[in-house]
């Protein structure tokens, strides 16, 4: 039997969004009647190429997803096709839900090696199911927000705004994209729908296209700028500093008219910025900005603020959007506990820690993070910050939890104010943040 392809992924299809193995170990757990409660680390071994830290994103959303996972009537048909699954076990599945708990770090959080982002406990079938869903989705947005957070480092408090949606990996990405730049501090967003849903301001200019579409450059302008006051225009569809003074000549022949900023697209940006700045600075265009855009990224950013390039905001579309540089991150949801059991994987380079575990946040005396500690989670530590914090009790999310992961942004801002100096570096920190293992992780560790 064909089924059509959906154009999207329905709750009534997520069940099926997993690997083939979670499905046939979950069917080999219910013929062995294994049925224990099973806890899985979510975590990532080594940071990314020049990445200091990563911005934990995206648990909140798939938390959500989770508690919601049902075996629609289609999916069990489909999976029946499949010939691989018995019938009872596909009776089974019908009455799947999700009983379990979930603690996260708070999303924004930044995060470090062998950090547990996420531990899920339930049921083994249960929390097992969940692998390939909890890890593409934390993927997503962990690895945007982390890339998004360093173009804001790198403007020093000049407004980035994404352009990227068009490069983007499919409109999953796209979307919830824009959720991980309203967490990492992007003042805007070209994605109507994205920043719809997001709750994150809707910028953006015009298209080349729209000037070439007119046999004047400047009556282009006027028109664009008569129907929205305030407007910026971009100038370099032809000769930039050419479209720079048809912009001014634009005003000063209609005063009334209101052009917010212009935009370049395109050529040497920082001597561009500084000519286009003089020549609107000398019309009494001092209110006039800037605005560029055209293949930048974190470094092209600081390089042309450190050159001091008079640019006032910045638009960044495919290096943000494919996080070009780093556009994965080594996830892993590893069991670390069985029945009560600890369990540890002992696989050369893939050892991982064992059992439910607890993280620690410590300050100096100047209220910088000064290294966190991976612990037990109820190991009694007198020192840090806990991380971890349950956000699905007994299948339900926990409403205060979820109100506290709806201030990620706040929470990164912030978080940018403790982190050393060192890490808000666009270069590796040298030595690197420190993480330590608590006594009694270290004492099961050696058991196992």
């Amino acid at each position: 039997m064909k089924h059509p392809s959906p154009a999207s992924v329905t709750d009534d299809d997520l069940a099926l969004l997993t690997d083939l193995y979670e499905l046939t170990m979950l069917q080999a757990y219910w013929r062995e009647g294994m049925h224990g409660r099973g806890v899985f680390s979510l975590y990532f071994r080594k940071l990314p190429a020049k990445r200091n830290f990563m911005l934990a994103c995206g648990q909140q959303y798939v938390a959500e997803l989770v508690t919601r996972l049902r075996f629609s009537p289609t999916s069990l048909q489909r999976l029946a096709d499949v010939k691989v699954f018995e019938d009872d076990f596909l009776a089974w599945l019908e009455g799947f839900r999700f009983t379990g708990d979930i603690w996260t770090v708070p999303e924004g959080t930044p995060v470090f090696p062998s950090e547990p982002l996420m531990e899920v406990e339930a049921p083994i079938a249960e929390a097992q199911l969940l692998e390939s869903l909890v890890m593409n989705q934390v993927q997503l947005e962990t690895v945007l927000a982390s890339k998004a957070v360093r173009l804001v480092m790198a403007a020093n408090g000049r407004p980035v705004v994404d352009f990227g949606m068009r490069r983007m990996h499919g409109v999953d990405a796209a979307i919830r994209g824009v959720r991980a730049y309203r967490a990492a501090g992007l003042a805007g967003t070209s994605n109507v729908l994205g920043g719809l849903i997001h709750d994150l301001p809707l910028r953006g200019t015009m298209a080349h296209s729209y000037v070439l579409a007119h046999d004047n450059e400047q009556e282009a302008f006027r028109q664009f700028a008569r129907l929205y006051p305030g407007t910026t225009l971009l100038v370099d569809t032809h000769d930039t500093l050419a479209g720079v003074r048809k912009v001014i000549d634009l005003m000063a022949a209609e005063p009334d008219l209101k052009v917010g900023a212009i935009r370049l697209d395109s050529g040497d940006l920082g001597p561009l910025a500084r000519d286009a700045r003089q020549l609107l600075d000398d019309a009494g265009h001092a209110d006039v900005k800037i605005v560029a855009s055209s293949g930048l990224n974190e470094q092209a950013i600081a390089e042309l603020i450190g050159a001091g390039a008079p640019i006032d905001a910045f638009g960044v579309g495919t290096s943000m959007g494919v996080s070009e540089d780093a556009p994965v991150i080594d996830l892993s949801y590893k069991l670390v506990e069985y029945a009560g059991k600890p369990r540890v994987k002992h696989s050369p380079g893939k050892v991982n820690l064992p059992s439910r575990k607890q993280v620690y946040r410590r300050r100096d005396s100047q209220g910088f993070y000064r290294g966190d500690l991976i612990a037990l989670r109820d190991e009694p530590v007198d020192d840090g910050e806990p991380l971890l914090t349950p956000l699905v009790k007994e299948g339900r999310i926990d409403d205060s939890a979820l109100a506290e992961a709806d201030r990620a942004r706040e929470r990164v801002q912030q978080a940018l104010r403790h982190l050393p100096p060192a890490l808000r570096q666009l270069e590796p920190a040298d030595p690197p943040y420190p993480i330590e293992l608590s006594e009694g992780l270290k004492r099961l560790q050696r058991q196992e």
